[in-house]
């Protein structure tokens, strides 16, 4: 064996190795993305609890003012006031039930988006074990070219 074999060889053995870990790492990247993704979907629920408890606060407040309102302009119970009292509930109602639909979506997108990075991350690993066979393909053929 030549020194020109050996080192056609080495190289080979090198890059290979090289690739392979590149792959690894790019999926490791990914992986941890996926995990990022994941987190947010988290945020997004806890940022929900946080606007509800947030809203509800509000809408008691001005449930408070409403009432207070009635009763200093001499309105009973009956009638416009309790139109306005049904007519708040329902769009309060309706409002909390966005807040729901827009968290769920985002936590859906969020957790989309981790699996297509793990995805990713498998396809990069996948590249990176093809681009290995081909170098160490490539290395064998040079060397039976070489001996041959």
């Amino acid at each position: 064996m030549s020194w020109q074999m050996a080192a056609v060889g080495a190289i080979g053995a090198v890059t290979a190795s090289q690739q392979n870990a590149y792959g690894k790492f790019n999926e490791s990247v990914k992986n941890r993305n996926a995990l990022v993704k994941e987190q947010k979907a988290e945020i997004i629920e806890n940022k929900l609890e946080l606007d509800l408890a947030t809203f509800n606060k509000k809408f008691e407040e001005l449930e408070g003012n409403v009432i207070v309102q009635t009763a200093k302009s001499g309105v009973t119970e009956g009638g416009t006031a309790q139109r306005i009292k049904m007519a708040n509930l329902n769009n309060a109602e309706l409002e909390r039930e966005k807040m729901k639909y827009d968290a769920e979506i985002g936590k859906a997108r969020a957790f989309e988006e981790a699996n297509f990075a793990r995805i990713e991350g498998s396809i990069a690993r996948q590249e990176s074990k093809i681009a290995a066979l081909r170098t160490l393909t490539g290395a064998g053929t040079s060397l039976l070219t070489m001996m041959g």
